[in-house]
């Protein structure tokens, strides 16, 4: 603080200095050189400015800048700013002045050298009136060089500017009342949760005044989170839609750019549209970026590296209905199953560029390492950032405006700061009072975008939308059922709970097609409302396809009802967690018959005993063949696949093992005791050993010496299971498989009355019986 003191007593002396040398300055000027007065009194200006510039510049060369850090004086730390602004602003004038002296010396060097009577502000003012010759001159070759950098702006128009159009033409703006999305806060169901979070955030969003008054922040940006089809897209238009501000949309992939840099100037683009729409409409606006993915990865990933690690294996799903097992007849509904038929059925990301551009890009970049993207969007997403966080910075322009007058106020010394209490320096410029808020939506997993993106601050409110389960599937009915019309008895709970229940995996929008597809077959009978079947119907072709119009021989018919009558009886009870929903013999996706179920509740783990109830009902189909039959038919090879891969599973992955068997003190083979249940497994074992598909080696499991004979045993032991059910329920497996005969199809409630009527049991097992062991 001392120092700062005593440079502001120097720099004031040397202005007195200054000031005190002028007349005579002005003398030489007016005499000497024989200048007009006003000439003279310039120039004696410029020369007094110059000399106290110069002498700044010179202190700043020999003393040290003083450290104010942590004083309060606002008064030193106003000057101090003052002085670092004047110190580099003459440190410019006065390279540009070193440079432009030196020029005109040596010209005077060279002329006085000829014998020229010359003097140096001759020869200056001399060159002066040159330049002003030459660049009037229509043949002179210098305005070219100001014609140039328009030259090759006008070059890179034509090169890159029809892929600048496609990438720019791919952003939307939607001012208030431009266009009505036609959805509504209250239209978008199945997701409670979310909505109600994102209600919280745009309310602050839209009044938040008072929130941030109180100390609070607003979110900057939202991430919407889960399957393709979960209501994403719907959720962002319902906010533009209640929200009343103005609305601007990108896809993701409208950042991939074929050459390097552009993809950056359409993110600067993208902000200045929404700054724009936001002054114009009261300060807010909202960017809505779908797929964000295709532009948010982790730059290691876009760099080729992993993109993300998965926990453990994932349960296999085959065909178009999701099975769990590679014939294609079981299916069974869990949050698992519901992703992946999401992600199966989401559209595959295209680039929006046509096929030529990408070709010519990978010719080029094969030539010139380097000068193409690839599509890879690392400089967009750094951009983007940038851009994020500098969306309420002040406008470019006026910062530079602002800096450079008040630089040169500074700089001539003899405008003053402040006159009282009125300041004569032009203020600093304040952010725009622009809202802009951002939100993005995808697909992927947020381990896979990059932190620097979903970090607070930027999008750091995540917003998960699950795919929608029973109950949000009776919601989204709820919404469009209201729409068609239909039969009032689909309006009772119980009905309402049906429709819920059979429509597994259905997406909002496959629920409002079937709902018009169903109206459709109603009004080509003639009726004006639809009715059980056909919602029925419908959603059988909207799901899978119409059936293939195959008619089985007799004793096949049978078999494929004996075969999902089995998986049936079995799940129904062995898997208390589940609930079946549909048998049916007519073939689909590939598939004689089928088998679904529903899981009743989320789940998220499951416990030793009801994966051995899921070995229970994969094998309950070929149990029920060999109780039927004593032998069975190919089909069953995709249900011990699936066994395999449950059992694999538990040994290789959760460390389970099968529970000792138990002997009740009977004997077993001639022996008793531990040796009785040791003979006992030995027999699960080969019998599981028999029926362990070796196509597969899951978790690895089949490789080790000492998991393969655990594995060995669940699945024996699960067979023996289903066996004996089977066996002990004959007669009812049976009904339920000529039910399925005489309908093709059974639905919903139907089925679970159905399998209910049997009155099915879990038989008491001996195992030291050698009847309780099937015939293998």
């Amino acid at each position: 603080m001392a120092l700062a003191k005593e440079l502001r007593r120097l720099a004031r002396v040397a202005t007195a200095v200054a000031l005190l040398t002028s007349p005579g300055v002005f003398v030489w000027f007016h005499h000497v050189e024989h200048l007009a007065t006003w000439k003279a009194l310039l120039a004696t200006a410029a020369l007094v400015i110059g000399f106290r510039g110069c002498v700044d510049l010179a202190i700043r060369r020999t003393i040290p800048w003083p450290s104010l850090f942590g004083t309060e004086d606002s008064r030193l730390r106003e000057e101090d700013i003052v002085n670092r602004r004047r110190a580099w602003t003459w440190r410019f004038y006065f390279r540009v002045a070193v440079w432009l002296g030196g020029i005109v010396t040596v010209v005077f060097v060279v002329q006085a050298a000829k014998g020229e009577s010359v003097t140096w502000w001759g020869t200056a003012a001399a060159l002066v009136d040159g330049l002003a010759h030459k660049l009037a001159h229509p043949g002179s070759y210098l305005p070219l060089l100001f014609i140039l950098p328009f030259y090759f702006i006008f070059n890179f128009l034509i090169l890159l500017g029809p892929m600048l159009m496609l990438g720019v033409s791919q952003i939307r703006g939607y001012e208030p009342g431009d266009a009505e999305w036609g959805v509504r806060l209250e239209d978008v169901r199945g997701q409670a949760e979310a909505k109600e979070e994102v209600r919280r955030v745009v309310t602050l969003w839209q009044s938040g005044e008072a929130f941030e008054k109180a100390g609070g922040k607003r979110e900057r940006g939202l991430l919407f989170l889960g399957a393709p089809g979960t209501g994403k897209t719907m959720l962002a238009k319902a906010i533009a839609t209640g929200f009343n501000s103005p609305f601007v949309s990108i896809p993701g992939s409208g950042f991939a750019q074929t050459f390097i840099g552009i993809d950056a100037i359409i993110v600067r683009y993208l902000a200045r549209k929404a700054k724009r729409l936001a002054r114009k409409w009261g300060g807010q606006c909202i960017v809505f970026i779908d797929e964000i993915d295709a532009v948010g990865m982790r730059r290691q990933a876009l760099a080729g590296g992993e993109h993300h690690m998965l926990p453990g294996p994932e349960q296999p799903y085959y065909g178009p209905l999701g099975a769990i097992n590679p014939s294609g007849d079981v299916i069974v509904e869990d949050r698992a199953w519901r992703e992946w038929m999401f992600r199966r059925r989401a559209p595959e990301s295209r680039s929006p560029y046509p096929a030529w551009t990408q070709k010519l890009g990978t010719l080029v970049n094969q030539a010139f390492p380097g000068m193409f993207g690839g599509g890879q969007g690392q400089l967009a997403l750094n951009q983007l950032l940038v851009t994020m966080d500098g969306i309420d910075n002040p406008p470019f322009m006026r910062r530079v405006m602002t800096s450079r007058v008040n630089s040169f106020l500074d700089a001539v010394y003899v405008v003053p700061r402040r006159v009282g209490g009125i300041s004569l320096r032009l203020p600093p410029p304040r952010p725009l009072n622009a809202q802009i808020y951002f939100i993005g939506a995808t697909n992927v997993p947020m381990e896979v975008l990059d932190p620097a993106l979903t970090r607070p601050g930027r999008m750091g409110r995540h917003v998960w939308f699950r795919t929608p389960t029973k109950d949000d599937r009776k919601d989204i009915f709820d919404l469009y059922l209201e729409k068609v019309a239909h039969d009032s008895e689909l309006d009772s709970p119980r009905r309402r709970d049906e429709i819920a229940r059979i429509t597994n995996g259905f997406s909002p929008a496959m629920i409002e097609q079937i709902c018009s597809m169903a109206l459709t077959n109603a009004h080509h009978e003639g009726k004006l409302a639809f009715e059980w079947h056909h919602l029925v119907d419908a959603m059988t072709v909207v799901e899978s396809g119409t059936a293939v119009g195959i008619h089985y021989v007799e004793h096949e018919t049978r078999a494929v009802a004996i075969h999902e009558a089995g998986h049936a009886a079995a799940a129904h009870i062995y898997r208390p967690d589940v609930e079946s929903s549909r048998i049916s013999i007519k073939m689909r996706g590939g598939s004689l018959g089928h088998h679904q179920a529903y899981q009743k509740e989320e789940r998220f783990s499951q416990w030793q005993s009801e994966h051995f109830g899921a070995l229970v009902h994969v094998l309950g189909a070929m149990a029920a063949e060999t109780v039927f039959y004593g032998e069975n038919a190919n089909g069953v090879g995709g249900d011990l696949q699936t066994a395999t891969w449950i059992a694999g599973t538990m040994v290789g992955t959760a460390g389970m093992a099968p529970q000792p068997p138990h002997v009740n003190g009977n004997v077993f083979e001639g022996v008793t005791g531990e040796r009785a249940k040791k003979r006992i497994e030995k027999r699960f074992e080969r019998i599981g050993n028999r029926l362990i598909n070796r196509s597969i080696n899951p978790a690895d499991a089949l490789g080790d010496r000492e998991k393969r004979p655990l594995a060995a045993q669940f699945v024996g032991e699960a067979f023996a299971t289903a066996y004996n059910f089977i066996r002990e329920n004959r007669d009812g497996v049976e009904r339920v498989a000529d039910a399925v005969i005489e309908k093709q199809e059974i639905y919903g409630d139907e089925l679970v009355q159905l399998l209910d009527a049997q009155n099915l049991r879990k038989p008491e097992l001996d195992w030291t019986n050698e009847e309780t062991w099937p015939p293998m």
